[in-house]
């Protein structure tokens, strides 16, 4: 038991290190995890079954019965990430189109898994954060493909029904079956609460390691952008997840939602917006996507870290 407290406390200390650390040893030898470049939605189901078995279906319901927080955070995600997005393109990248056009799709896709994970870890919460993320699913579909349109002056056609139920078998299966089980077996559940957020993490490794190696083409073949791009896409995501919190903190929104709304804001799911412009724009329009996701993870890890000491700092205090 000690020795995994002892892991837990290691691996949440330096996430993002880690994150930074496996990132790396993904694009040096990507062959080494052809065995897990499937298990992506595995991981991402890994994690939302976790989450299940700690989510209290109370807090859930009562999001769901008061949705204003849901919809400021999606309004919000929708405005702010996709304006930065739409600027930073045209002013870093006006004259490489599948950049400038890798950047907006990975600021018009649907909120990233690692949102939820960070709400998690940051003490935010976690039933808001699922619930923005739904929504985001519903409007993505049409969202996205307008946008880009719009503003990148091509179109991605997203079919609504493959993408709707890859959603329903991530997220919905496991985190439905997370809280059954919670329901069922609650005493059993107690016991393991205190692991959930240390596996969800180990859980967001394999998504990384698999994410990173299949992208390590694209990436190896266009270096000579990357050092811009990767400024680019810090601000992308950084910039969006600043205003998101100090907006819903002006709005007098409580501190646990406004952490959710934060990683909401701040973070799309940059695994979609990667395989979307390989299959469509190629691999120069992926490098964005996959920089994105480095960054937001990095970004979000160190802001988690920051929130849960904060939130166990608080806890001690009021014990």
């Amino acid at each position: 038991m000690k020795t995994i407290q002892t892991i837990s406390k290691i691996i949440s200390k330096y996430l993002p290190l880690w994150i930074v650390l496996l990132s790396i040893i993904a694009y040096i030898i990507p062959d080494a995890f052809i065995s897990i470049r499937q298990l992506t939605g595995f991981g991402l189901g890994t994690i939302f079954f976790l989450m299940g078995l700690s989510l209290s279906s109370e807090k859930l319901l009562e999001v769901i019965k008061n949705p204003k927080y849901a919809l400021l955070g999606v309004l919000l995600k929708w405005t702010i990430m996709v304006a930065v997005s739409i600027a930073i393109a045209y002013l870093f990248f006006g004259n490489q189109a599948e950049i400038a056009t890798g950047i907006i799709l990975a600021g018009t896709v649907p909120s990233g898994t690692s949102a939820n994970i960070y709400t998690f870890i940051a003490g935010g919460e976690v039933a808001l954060s699922i619930t923005m993320a739904t929504l985001d699913t519903f409007i993505s579909p049409v969202l996205t493909p307008v946008l880009l349109q719009t503003f990148a002056g091509r179109f991605i056609p997203i079919e609504f029904w493959p993408l709707f139920l890859n959603i329903i078998y991530i997220v919905f299966f496991p985190l439905l079956g997370g809280l059954l089980i919670q329901w069922k077996f609650q005493r059993q559940v107690e016991k393991f609460k205190p692991y959930t957020g240390v596996l969800s993490q180990i859980a967001l490794f394999l998504v990384i390691l698999s994410v990173i190696s299949n992208a390590q083409q694209a990436l190896s073949e266009n270096l000579s952008v990357l050092p811009l791009v990767f400024i680019a896409v810090t601000l992308q995501v950084s910039i969006p997840m600043g205003a998101g919190y100090f907006i819903s903190r002006w709005l007098g929104v409580p501190e646990r939602n406004t952490r959710a709304i934060l990683f909401h804001t701040g973070i799309c799911n940059t695994a979609l917006a990667a395989t979307l412009a390989m299959e469509h724009f190629g691999s120069l329009a992926a490098v964005p996507a996959v920089a994105n996701m480095v960054m937001n993870l990095t970004i979000g890890a160190l802001l988690a870290s920051l929130f849960e000491n904060k939130f166990r700092l608080a806890a001690d205090g009021n014990s």
